[in-house]
């Protein structure tokens, strides 16, 4: 993708994301995740009504008049996404591919962080980590983290989730609120990994799916290419065991995964290419 279409895309994402964010998601998003505790923020005067167990007797006993202490809520939250960048998740159907509904996704939770105040990083992995961006506050940080994410390709790799969850464990002690974008067409034995990630931080996956992957149409002998490792493999789409075999099996890795993670104590969402994420992700954070 050359560096202007990348500005665009980019210029795009900010003109959608920022409407969504201010408009849908900002108050969701701000009692969705807990803050880091309550913090001290001034001492005054006692008011009828206060509660007494939050008076400062020091300082009543200076000014020979009762004070409370007032604690705040510190909201700010450090947020990390990982995001699988392997080359499941360039397909699509008619709408969009996985990784277009996984950059409008994250171009909403960051601007959302954004409004928030939050501190926000990546990590971007396929059967490697491909790149990492430390936690970082602003628009040009949102701006840098997008635009990394659109220049990386995608040929040939396949999923390890487990070499980005090692990787996030041992980079991030801080305690975080950590989106994992992905297919979740992995082998690797990543949920014990994401097991030992959930007790720490506050994860939430989110899982990216396609329509023709659940509802492969009759368009008779096709041969399917494994977009990860290249395998090859003629199906006849024509009969109608096959195709719903197929959409039995996709239905039973979403099923699983979902069970999994309730066990786990993690977040998760399932997105759809052909549909709008908005009433999901709304629903997700209105009722967390």
């Amino acid at each position: 993708m050359e560096i202007s279409e990348i500005i665009a895309k980019i210029k795009q994402i900010e003109l959608k994301s920022r409407l969504l964010s201010e408009n849908i998601f900002s108050g969701e998003y701000h009692t969705a995740f807990k803050g880091r505790g309550m913090a001290f923020s001034e001492v005054r005067k006692y008011q009828f009504g206060d509660d007494i167990r939050s008076i400062d007797w020091n300082v009543t006993a200076r000014h020979i008049e009762p004070h409370i202490k007032i604690f705040e809520e510190e909201r700010e939250l450090s947020i990390m996404f990982l995001i699988d960048v392997s080359s499941s998740n360039d397909f699509g159907g008619k709408t969009k591919t996985k990784k277009e509904l996984a950059l409008e996704i994250l171009g909403v939770l960051l601007f959302s962080a954004l409004a928030n105040n939050d501190t926000f990083g990546a990590i971007f992995i396929s059967d490697k980590i491909e790149k990492y961006i430390a936690p970082a506050k602003g628009k040009n940080h949102i701006f840098y983290i997008l635009q990394e994410f659109l220049m990386l390709s995608s040929n040939r790799k396949s999923t390890n989730l487990k070499i980005g969850l090692d990787f996030l464990r041992e980079r991030i002690k801080k305690k975080s609120v950590v989106f994992v974008l992905s297919d979740f067409i992995d082998d690797s034995n990543y949920l014990n990994t994401l097991k030992w990630v959930s007790k720490k931080h506050d994860t939430i996956a989110v899982q990216l799916k396609d329509e023709l992957e659940e509802q492969i149409p009759n368009i008779g002998i096709v041969q399917f290419e494994h977009a990860e490792t290249g395998e090859k493999e003629w199906v006849d789409t024509s009969i109608p065991e096959v195709r719903r075999f197929i959409a039995k099996q996709m239905e039973f890795r979403s099923r699983k995964l979902e069970i999994e993670l309730k066990k786990i104590n993690s977040g998760y969402i399932l997105l759809n290419t052909a549909e709008d994420f908005v009433k999901p992700l709304h629903y997700f954070f209105k009722n967390r």
